[in-house]
């Protein structure tokens, strides 16, 4: 018997994307459900709908969440000050790789086809995913202005390619391509290294 826990409204809601994150992360996708949630934590399903419409309401309050973790993650490798711009570029390419791949239930949420294929984003994670593009796109633009990457190409476009390569090395270690640290570390590095010899090829 289940024994059913009170929560706060903005608590249970809190609750309820931790443990789904939790559930998602290990057994998939596939394995989370509204019912299965409700019963994790110990209220009743009226109450876990109370909170979310259906599983894909569900589901895009996760993604939302890693997309908050990822950019949280990011403004503390650009605020640290004793780091060089390269040094600073340097982390963030593998710690974007590093959060893809120690989360792959969650980036495959945040950017894969469960979600926007089918267009089944709500509202507020197109509002954060757009906000987490833009901030890279600011980032892309900051990094022309210190000369760290190639300058003459359009900032907009400069980002979608830098975003398409880190993407492309995390789906090939998710998808168990590549598996093996040493290789999954040097081609963070190589990535790094053209983008930063980039500037060096147009003067």
């Amino acid at each position: 018997m289940i024994t059913k826990t009170k929560y706060h409204h903005g608590d249970l809601r809190k609750s309820l994307v931790s443990t789904a994150t939790n559930m998602v992360t290990e057994a998939g996708i596939e394995g989370l459900s509204l019912r299965k949630l409700a019963e994790r934590i110990g209220v009743s399903r009226t109450a876990a709908y109370h909170h979310f419409t259906d599983k894909n309401d569900l589901l895009c309050a996760i993604a939302e969440q890693g997309f908050e973790q990822w950019h949280q993650r990011a403004s503390e490798i650009f605020s640290e000050e004793e780091l060089s711009h390269e040094a600073k570029y340097r982390n963030f390419v593998h710690a974007y790789i590093g959060f893809a791949t120690k989360n792959p239930s969650l980036y495959e949420l945040m950017f894969g086809r469960v979600i926007w294929k089918a267009n089944n984003s709500t509202q507020t994670l197109k509002e954060i995913a757009y906000t987490s593009f833009n901030y890279q796109v600011e980032m892309t633009k900051l990094w022309q202005e210190q000369g760290i990457i190639i300058q003459g190409e359009n900032t907009l476009r400069l980002a979608q390619v830098t975003w398409a390569t880190l993407h492309g090395i995390a789906r090939l270690v998710i998808d168990g391509i590549y598996a093996q640290e040493s290789q999954i570390d040097e081609m963070c590095e190589c990535a790094v290294n053209v983008f930063l010899a980039s500037t060096h090829n147009t003067h």
